[in-house]
């Protein structure tokens, strides 16, 4: 599963949670999503980056992603221990009653919750790439800085 700002960041720059997205796109695992996350990388695009709004329709629509649902109010106003602001932990709960193997984020909201972590494994994009991806550290510092013009 990955949180909201890997979506945007996916979407926006192509660097570490791009190259993610991409792997998503040819199989290598399955992405599981919530109508929150998803309704806020919409939110988060629109506002910074409208133009782009089109490629996260892209990639939502060829990704054959696991729509899993949302939390429900009640659990998230019970737990807020799972994350620092409680804008994420619908995402948190979300990732702990789907049993992912893990929720990526590059928000410290997330990753640095102890809480969250003794129920799901929660990894920054370029740790994913390098652990589970199989991915060199040489690969991983080759992109970056990389923009879009470096890929034409």
């Amino acid at each position: 599963m990955v949180d909201a700002n890997v979506l945007v960041a996916g979407i926006g720059w192509p660097r570490w949670s791009y190259a993610l997205l991409q792997h998503v796109l040819i199989g290598d695992f399955q992405l599981v999503l919530t109508p929150y996350v998803i309704e806020e990388a919409r939110r988060t695009l629109q506002r910074i980056a409208p133009a782009t709004l089109p490629s996260l329709n892209e990639f939502l629509a060829l990704s054959d992603y696991e729509a899993i649902a949302d939390p429900l109010p009640e659990e998230v106003v019970a737990q807020p221990q799972m994350a620092r602001d409680p804008k994420d932990v619908p995402v948190a709960l979300a990732a702990i009653q789907a049993q992912v193997d893990y929720l990526i984020s590059s928000d410290k909201d997330l990753t640095e919750s102890e809480e969250l972590k003794q129920h799901v494994p929660v990894l920054l994009p370029a740790v994913f790439l390098r652990e589970h991806m199989g991915w060199t550290s040489e690969e991983l510092e080759a992109i970056r800085q990389r923009t879009w013009s470096d890929m034409a």
